[in-house]
């Protein structure tokens, strides 16, 4: 076997750290030059890129550890309104709820749905607690917080906490009439909470007739669906009324940005009528 001398380890290191610096450079320009702008966040790096939907309007996207987190118009008067078709059925339930004055958004991302509440629901009062100092300095500077922060902020109607969402959650002893879980993978549907701990704790900080949001993202049927039911069932343990309003309800198999909601009030009885027909029963052996 070859020997080597420290001089010559040493070396060899340095050549692969400047060719690993170099690699690194390069792909950056290439994203520069793609129109991808890079930053480094908590959670890995995040790309901002603009592309059109559907329609051919301009959208910015975020892209933060290879998922994306945010889908925002580019243009500055659509910048509070929805481009996901799954976040404007959210905002349809929201805008049906029967009582809504203080909002708690947990992550905030690209601050879509924030933006949309404040902007469309008066006088709601908005507070999004993201952990990010550095998502949250991107999302001012390219996804219009910061002039959504100027024009609603000093009336006290909108809020953004740089903390742990829910470590921020355990220390509030104000209840809440809207909780959105926008801090979660599909595969973990409740953060860093355990499922229990996690329902009870968003049960005991809701107002009565109080009402939590998530997205969980699965399919409605086969093995990957199980995470979704579990959930479902450890939410009906805490509350009286649980709903799942589907995204593709003709594509079981499909992965898909299924609603949550559940409360201790029947939403749907009380005139929330995008839930009607959707709510959830344990013993039901939908999609399993």
């Amino acid at each position: 076997m070859p020997q080597f001398d420290a001089t010559q380890i040493l070396l060899a290191l340095a050549a692969c750290t400047a060719a690993g610096l170099a690699c690194h450079v390069l792909a950056m320009r290439l994203l520069t030059w793609r129109g991808i702008t890079v930053r480094r966040t908590r959670f890995g790096l995040a790309l901002l890129f603009d592309t059109t939907d559907a329609d051919g309007t301009a959208v910015r996207m975020l892209n933060v550890g290879g998922a994306f987190q945010s889908v925002s118009y580019v243009e500055a008067a659509l910048s509070c309104e929805l481009a996901c078709e799954y976040q404007r059925e959210q905002a349809r339930i929201v805008s049906e709820l029967p009582r809504l004055r203080h909002a708690v958004v947990i992550g905030g991302g690209g601050f879509s749905f924030p933006k949309w509440l404040v902007a469309h629901l008066t006088p709601v009062r908005v507070t999004t607690v993201e952990i990010d100092p550095a998502i949250i300095e991107l999302a001012r500077a390219s996804f219009g917080v910061a002039a959504v922060e100027a024009h609603f902020a000093p009336s006290g109607r909108f809020e953004i906490v740089c903390e742990d969402g829910w470590e921020w959650l355990r220390t509030q002893g104000e209840r809440v009439d809207l909780l959105v879980n926008e801090a979660f993978s599909g595969k973990r549907p409740l953060g860093p909470l355990a499922c229990t701990e996690g329902a009870k704790l968003i049960r005991e900080h809701l107002s009565e007739g109080g009402a939590y949001l998530a997205t969980l993202r699965f399919p409605l049927e086969g093995r990957r669906s199980a995470a979704l039911y579990e959930t479902l069932d450890t939410f009906a343990q805490e509350f009286a009324h649980v709903w799942l309003v589907p995204e593709f309800a003709a594509e079981p198999k499909r992965p898909g940005c299924n609603t949550l909601v559940c409360s201790n009030l029947d939403l749907a009885a009380a005139g929330c009528a995008p839930l009607v027909g959707h709510e959830w029963h344990p013993a039901e052996p939908v999609g399993r």
